[in-house]
C-alpha cells in the first residue's frame, strides 16, 4: 500500500490557500478612477426635521453603498459649508470637525462594502419667527473627480427655553415665539399664572404643569392655547411624536388650588392630562370652556373629590379612563368623551364616575356624547349605603346597555347605542377615526344620531371651535354646520 504523505498534503493546500487570499485580496485592493463607477446611497436628501433653535436633534444616518464592480476611493469626503455648517457628521468612525478642516481624506470602499456616515444638528438663532431652513451638502469626491452628494436639510425654530419655572408672584405668558420648558413649571400658592391667547408651550418628557395657585389660559376661538411634547420629529415616517401620548407631565392641580380656568386650549399627547386633587367642593376648581384634551397615556381629565365645570370640551383617547370623577360635584354640558385610544387593548373606558372613597355629591352630565370601541364605555361605582352617589344625564348618547324605565330619574331623553349597528354610532359618530395612521376628527359625521338632537334650553350657545349653536343644536362638543 502507497503511503500518504499528509503533511506535505496539508502543505499543499495551505499554499493553495494562501495564493487564493492573496489574489483576493490584491483584486479588491484594486480602485477604479473611471468616471462610470459611482457610490449609491440610501438616501439622496437627509432630513432632520424641525428643530428648536439651540437644541440639539436626535442623531439620523445613512448608507452609502458600493455596488460598481470596483473598489472606490474618496480622496475627500467634506461638508460644504465647512467651519461655518451648523451639522456634526461622523463618517465611518472619523468625526469631521474643526482641526480636520470638516473633512475625511482616502476614505476606501471595496466592491460590494459600504459605510455608515451619522449625522446631528444645533441649530444657533435666526431671529425669525417661523421656523428656516438650515441645509447643507455632505460632498463625496471619488479618485475619478466625479462629486456626489447627500443634501443635509432641517428647518430651525427660534424659542425661548426655560427651565423649572416658579411662578410666585401673578405672572402673564403671552408669547407668539414658542416656548420650551425643561424641568417643568410650579405655579406656587397665592400667585396666578396667565397664559394670553395664541400661546405655544412645549414641554419636555420630565416637564408639567404643578399648580398650588391658580392658573388661567385666556385662548380663543381664532387663536388657541397649546400644550404639547417638544418632540418636532418622527418616529415613524408616518407617526410624529406629538402623535404618541406621554410626552409630557400633564397638569396638576394641587389641593391649595381653586378658580382654575381654561379657555380654547388644548393639551395633549400628555401622560395624565389633567389631575385635581381633592378639596372643598365648596370653591370651583377648575373651568373648562372649549378645550381638548386628547391622546393621553394615564388620565385625560381625573377628579378627586372637586367641583369641576366643563363645556364645549373634547376628552378623548386615553389609557386609563377618559374622564374619571371619584367624588366631588361635576357638570359636563355638550361635551365629547371618546374612548378610541389605539396603542393598547386594556384601556379604561370614557366616563367612570364614582363614590367609594368620595360623596359624589352630584355629577350633572347633558348634551354630551359618550362613546368608543367597548360595548360599555360608562362605569358608576357607588360606595356605601350612606355615602351619596348623585348623577343625572340629559339629552345624551351613552355606549352603554340601556337602563330599565324605573331608572328614569337618572336617564332623561338619553340614547343608548346599539352597538350591533355600526353604521352609525362608535367611531361613525365621527369625521376620522384612523387607528392605523393615527389621524382622529371628532367632528360629527352626517350620519351620526347626535345631529340636531341636543336640548335647545341647556346647550350652549357656541361650540369647540366658537361657532353658534343654530335652533336644532347637536349633542357633543362640535356643531355639525
Amino acid at each position: 500500500m502507497k503511503r500518504i504523505h499528509f503533511r506535505s498534503h496539508i502543505a499543499f493546500l495551505a499554499g493553495i490557500f494562501i495564493l487564493r487570499l492573496l489574489t483576493s485580496c490584491a483584486e479588491e485592493d484594486t480602485f477604479s478612477v473611471s468616471t462610470a463607477n459611482r457610490l449609491t446611497f440610501s438616501t439622496d436628501t437627509l432630513k432632520m426635521d424641525t428643530t428648536f433653535s439651540n437644541v440639539s436633534t436626535v442623531t439620523r444616518s445613512f448608507w452609502v453603498y458600493n455596488h460598481s464592480g470596483s473598489g472606490l476611493r474618496c480622496s475627500v469626503i467634506r461638508l460644504e459649508n465647512g467651519n461655518s455648517s451648523k451639522y456634526r457628521v461622523n463618517v465611518d468612525g472619523t468625526y469631521l470637525n474643526s482641526i480636520s478642516g470638516y473633512k475625511v481624506n482616502n476614505i476606501e470602499i471595496h466592491d460590494g462594502d459600504s459605510i455608515r456616515v451619522y449625522v446631528e444638528l444645533t441649530p444657533g438663532s435666526n431671529g425669525k419667527t417661523t421656523p428656516q431652513l438650515v441645509a447643507d451638502n455632505l460632498i463625496f469626491s471619488l479618485e475619478s473627480g466625479i462629486e456626489q452628494k447627500v443634501n443635509l436639510s432641517a428647518y430651525s425654530w427660534d424659542a425661548i427655553l426655560l427651565n423649572n419655572v416658579e411662578i410666585n408672584k401673578d405672572s402673564t405668558i403671552a408669547q407668539t415665539t414658542p416656548i420650551v420648558i425643561y424641568g417643568g413649571l410650579k405655579v406656587d400658592s397665592g400667585a396666578t399664572l396667565t397664559i394670553g391667547e395664541g400661546t405655544c408651550i412645549y414641554f419636555h418628557n420630565n416637564a408639567g404643569i404643578k399648580v398650588y395657585g391658580t392658573l388661567k389660559t385666556s385662548g380663543t376661538a381664532e387663536q388657541n392655547i397649546t400644550l404639547r411634547g417638544d418632540r418636532l420629529d418622527n418616529m415613524f415616517d408616518y407617526l410624529p411624536y406629538d402623535y404618541t401620548p406621554g410626552q409630557w407631565q400633564g397638569i396638576h392641580f394641587y389641593s391649595s388650588s381653586y378658580d382654575n380656568e381654561l379657555k380654547y386650549t388644548d393639551l395633549h399627547s400628555a401622560y395624565n392630562g389633567i389631575i385635581c386633587d381633592s378639596s372643598d367642593i365648596n370653591r370651583q376648581k377648575l373651568t373648562l370652556s372649549a378645550c381638548t384634551l386628547h391622546n393621553n397615556q394615564g388620565y385625560g381629565l381625573e377628579g378627586i373629590n372637586s367641583k369641576i365645570t366643563a363645556e364645549n370640551t373634547q376628552i378623548t383617547n386615553t389609557l386609563k379612563n377618559c374622564a374619571y370623577f371619584n367624588g366631588g360635584e361635576v357638570t359636563l354640558n355638550n361635551c365629547t368623551v371618546a374612548q378610541f385610544y389605539p396603542f393598547d387593548a386594556d384601556r379604561g373606558v370614557a366616563l367612570r364616575f364614582s363614590s367609594v372613597t368620595s360623596a359624589l355629591t352630584n355629577l350633572e352630565v347633558r348634551n354630551s356624547l359618550i362613546t368608543g370601541y367597548a360595548d360599555d364605555e360608562m362605569s358608576g361605582e357607588k360606595g356605601t349605603k350612606d355615602t351619596p352617589f348623585n348623577y343625572t344625564f340629559d339629552h345624551c348618547i351613552i355606549r352603554t346597555p340601556a337602563v330599565t324605565t324605573s331608572d328614569s330619574i337618572h336617564f332623561t331623553h338619553v340614547t343608548y347605542e346599539n352597538i350591533s349597528d355600526t353604521t352609525k354610532y362608535g367611531e361613525k359618530n365621527f369625521v376620522k377615526i384612523d387607528t392605523e395612521l393615527l389621524r382622529y376628527d371628532f367632528h360629527l359625521s352626517k350620519i351620526s344620531p347626535a345631529v340636531n338632537a341636543a336640548d335647545p334650553l341647556t346647550t350652549t350657545e357656541y361650540d369647540r371651535d366658537g361657532k353658534e349653536r343654530d335652533g336644532k343644536p347637536d349633542i357633543g362638543a362640535y356643531e355639525r354646520q
